[in-house]
């Protein structure tokens, strides 16, 4: 198992929270997606490591971004 942490910008609901964990939870190989609302960190727990641009993606595809690293 391997486990990321990223920092999503945007955020301020449930229905956020809600639309992000969907969006990551298809990359292929995530496990589980955990999205603490006031930090805006999201864990990502997966069978191999996730590649950063699909994460990205995933969280662009749900409206939100990054934040810089």
């Amino acid at each position: 198992m391997s486990t990321s942490t990223y920092t999503v910008v945007g955020m301020t609901c449930a229905h956020c929270v809600a639309s992000v964990s969907e969006e990551i939870g298809e990359i292929s190989g995530v496990r589980d997606v955990a999205v603490d609302l006031p930090t805006g960190a999201v864990t990502v727990t997966s069978d191999d490591p996730v590649d950063d641009a699909d994460v990205r993606a995933a969280v662009e595809e749900a409206g939100y971004q990054l934040a810089a690293s």
